[in-house]
């Protein structure tokens, strides 16, 4: 193939700068070739390369006494659970896939995780997403939905990793434009753990997995800009996954690894041969001779560039300790996977890229890579106008709600209240048998047979508070992970994030993004739960609109005893049923505004840091001590909701509860409020004198609300409703929307 003249146009096309392309004639000394463009442009992306955001993301805590590999360090965040084993954990977005071809783009999105999980030499055992998606009315929004959750499903069932947990929120701002955030989370002993480097002049890099095809080429590009009517025609750079193959690459990628035969391996993920060859380089300060006609093709007439920018899934690349070559290619040959030299490791720090007898690239490595000469940005910032125009609203200007009961069932019958049971039933959540809590409580509890320990794992985030207060509503993402760890028995451990926004070249965007960084890093810095990585999507932009900004939050927690492991639904009859907090009434973002007033208005929630964590630390002691019998913590659609879900969220057996939901200003707005650190939890009625004596001596704001039994929830003495009928609309009115 004649390859074209480089010039900016074509620089331009590949999305690099006009700044951009100089730096690389300066870098190189001269006019790139066509693949060193390509090389550029796909790791100078800013799926890459965190060009508009790596400087604040350096802002956030990335160092704490359980973490054993931080943020930027490794293909995933590592922490400490002791008995030699660690745990590894991490998320990302596979969002602009997703809004072009949903089953593939969630599916290969749950693959590539996976694989940043079993690089650092962890056996991957649980899966959890984090989904938003347009109204559920629009067709097209429910094709999405449908082909997001089959991909999700058919990818992680196939690979045999259990789904055990996630979130599911739908508003109009993600029209077009749906957010896929998948995570994974593995167990490794600390004495296995791998590292994605390559060192050692001389030694082998081999090529291991599936072969290379013209899939996702310019894949990292097409995320790193916003989706328009043309997007459908970046169809291609979208990759198709095989579950089946990845099954088989991580048993022969742990055998390899367990047995000590590698310097290093990593992920063939964004940007492919291109990612893998200059990160390993420049992480062990070395270089890299690779010709690319070793690699195995699936596809004739292939070039350099195409090669080299693939994302053909289901791929990594190794840096092999010199004499061991053999016995890692008996391994893969022995699960019928592709092994092939493909080159060596240097020392001089250069990638040089051959192709049929003819160079194609000689880059210095360090100069591709985050951290190294990729470009970094600090954008303008501005705050929206909207945000003081919201902010104003006066709330009590809203008409008296005429019908509680009707009111209720609404906001109950909200899309994002009721069960997404349609949802994970489509996820095999008990595969491998270590689920002890899945979908459907607080948060997911896996049991650690290793250590008889188990973990509590979760993902947030309220992007309509976001939305209203960035700062404060990214506190409150994390505040409510480590909420519901704790509610579930766990100690929060660290957090991994998606931080996904809109266009940073905006002012107003970028200030979002940047109130975002600064409320996440005041919140995991006093709750002690550092920043692991993960990954930033930014341009998540329809043609008429940008998603609401949504940094979800991933969190893990260590429950050191399994007997404390905690569930969200009441268990008996005439157990006390208490609300530990305070409500203020706050009604910004709330489901109340939305669903009943068609208002997403007025000021985020507020997050009291200091009275969150001591809400978590009395909780703790109360499971500690055996007196907790459920708790559930109270977010969207306030305290009446969260009641009506501790009765019916075990389907097994439906426990009634009779309560009083203490009355600030107005009955509507009190029941329905979302004020933050408020826990719901009940208790058997012996305990009451113990249980109160430790809220008092801890200063814990309180309220005995009622007490447990009946087939029937009575909010106040006037809201009466059959937990039956309440169990259907919760966990059948998505289904009937799908199914029909």
């Amino acid at each position: 193939m004649q390859e074209p003249e480089i010039t900016l146009s074509l620089a331009l096309e590949h999305g690099l700068t006009e700044e951009e392309f100089e730096k690389i004639k300066e870098i190189l000394g001269r006019t790139p070739t066509f693949t060193e463009l390509g090389i550029f442009s796909v790791m100078w992306s800013e799926h890459c390369s965190y060009k508009n955001s790596i400087a604040l993301l350096k802002t956030l805590p990335r160092s704490g006494k359980k973490l054993l590999v931080g943020a930027g360090e490794e293909n995933a965040g590592l922490v400490d659970i002791g008995d030699g084993l660690a745990i590894a954990f991490k998320i990302e977005s596979h969002n602009h896939p997703s809004a072009v071809e949903p089953y593939q783009g969630a599916a290969t999105g749950v693959g590539g995780i996976m694989r940043d999980i079993f690089t650092m030499g962890a056996r991957p055992i649980a899966s959890l997403d984090s989904l938003r998606f347009g109204t559920l009315d629009d067709p097209h929004t429910r094709f999405l939905f449908d082909g997001v959750v089959r991909g999700i499903g058919d990818y992680g069932n196939s690979f045999g990793v259990p789904t055990v947990a996630g979130e599911v929120y739908f508003d109009e701002s993600y029209q077009g434009n749906p957010l896929v955030n998948a995570m994974a989370i593995g167990i490794v002993k600390t004495e296995h753990v791998a590292s994605a480097i390559a060192k050692g002049e001389g030694n082998p890099v081999m090529i291991v997995g599936s072969s290379t095809g013209r899939d996702g080429i310019h894949g990292a590009t097409f995320a790193s800009e916003e989706i328009s009517e043309k997007s459908e025609s970046k169809r291609p750079s979208v990759q198709v996954g095989d579950p089946f193959t990845e099954k088989l690459l991580l048993e022969a990628s742990l055998e390899i690894i367990k047995n000590g035969w590698l310097i290093g391996i990593q992920d063939m993920g964004a940007a492919g041969i291109s990612c893998s060859t200059s990160e390993m380089s420049a992480k062990g300060n070395s270089g890299m001779k690779i010709n690319l006609s070793k690699v195995p093709l699936r596809e004739k007439g292939m070039t350099a560039y195409e090669i080299m920018l693939s994302e053909s899934q289901e791929r990594m690349l190794c840096a092999v300790k010199k004499g061991f070559e053999d016995k890692v290619k008996e391994v893969f040959e022995k699960w019928d996977l592709h092994c092939e030299i493909i080159g060596e490791v240097t020392n001089d720090g250069l990638l040089h890229i051959d192709y049929e007898g003819s160079n194609k690239a000689v880059i210095p490595a360090y100069e591709l890579v985050l951290g190294g000469g990729a470009p970094v940005y600090y954008r303008d910032t501005k705050e929206p106008k909207y945000i003081n125009d919201l902010r104003s609203f006066d709330f009590s200007v809203l008409p008296k709600t005429g019908n509680l009961e009707e009111t209720f069932l609404k906001i109950f019958s909200s899309h994002n209240i009721v069960s997404k049971r349609w949802v994970y039933e489509q996820y095999d959540s008990m595969v491998r048998t270590n689920t002890i809590v899945g979908p459907g409580c607080d948060a997911a509890v896996i049991y650690i047979k290793e250590n008889n320990k188990a973990l509590a794992a979760k993902t947030d985030c309220n992007s309509r508070y976001v939305y209203l207060n960035p700062k404060e509503g990214t506190k409150i993402a994390v505040a409510e992970s480590a909420r519901n760890i704790v509610c579930s028995g766990g100690v929060p451990l660290a957090i991994t994030n998606c931080l996904n926004f809109g266009n940073p070249h905006k002012p107003e965007m970028y200030w979002q993004f940047k109130e975002a960084i600064n409320g996440m890093g005041e919140a995991c810095r006093f709750f002690d739960t550092p920043v692991t990585g993960g990954n930033v999507s930014f341009y998540n932009e329809s043609p008429n609109i940008a998603v609401y900004p949504t940094p979800t939050i991933g969190m893990v927690g260590l429950i050191e005893n399994i007997e404390d492991i905690t569930t969200s639904f009441f268990k008996d009859e005439n157990d006390l049923v208490y609300i530990l907090g305070e409500d203020y009434e706050e009604l910004g973002g709330s489901e109340f505004a939305k669903i009943i007033h068609d208002k997403v208005a007025g000021d985020s929630p507020k997050m009291d840091l200091a009275v969150e964590k001591k809400l978590h630390e009395v909780v703790l002691q109360l499971i500690e001590k055996k007196l907790i019998k459920s708790a559930h913590d109270i977010s969207e659609g306030g305290a009446a909701v969260a009641i009506a879900e501790c009765c019916i969220i075990n389907q097994e057996r439906l426990v009634g509860a009779d309560v009083n939901i203490p009355i600030k200003s107005r009955e509507d707005f009190s029941l329905f409020s979302e004020s933050q650190s408020r826990i719901i939890i009940s208790i058997a009625k012996e305990n009451q004198g113990k249980v109160e004596n430790i809220l008092r001596d801890k200063n814990q704001k309180f309220y005995l609300a009622g007490k447990t039994g009946g087939s029937s929830i009575v909010i106040n003495n006037k809201l009466t409703f059959e937990l039956a009928s309440l169990a259907d609309i919760y966990y059948n009115t998505i289904s009937r929307i799908m199914n029909d």
